[in-house]
């Protein structure tokens, strides 16, 4: 099913879709602040397709924004900060987290 699976920038520019099927099954959103940061505010995997990597890598989708827009990230994710945390790929984009 994985294979199935496409990252898109969200209609508005605020995020990342993940697309099974022509459907959303997950997404991630960010604010942009100022030129240096971008806040993940929400990140969410629909039920069935949850344990599959789907929101670690909307997550990393954010990352690689981040970078090459040359900015910092903040989570404010509960999901998002997690991913932060466990895995230091994304210690070189990490501002700090949010409590």
């Amino acid at each position: 099913m994985a294979d199935d699976i496409h990252y898109m920038p969200s209609v508005d520019g605020s995020g990342f879709d993940a697309i099974c099927r022509g459907k959303i099954i997950g997404q991630v959103t960010f604010v942009r602040i100022g030129m240096d940061k971008l806040i993940i505010d929400y990140t969410g995997v629909a039920t069935p397709y949850r344990g599959q990597d789907i929101g670690l890598n909307l997550v990393r989708h954010v990352a690689d924004l981040a970078r090459t827009q040359h900015r910092r990230i903040i989570t404010i994710c509960p999901f998002a900060r997690a991913m932060f945390n466990r895995y230091p790929e994304f210690d070189d984009i990490r501002l700090m987290n949010a409590h």
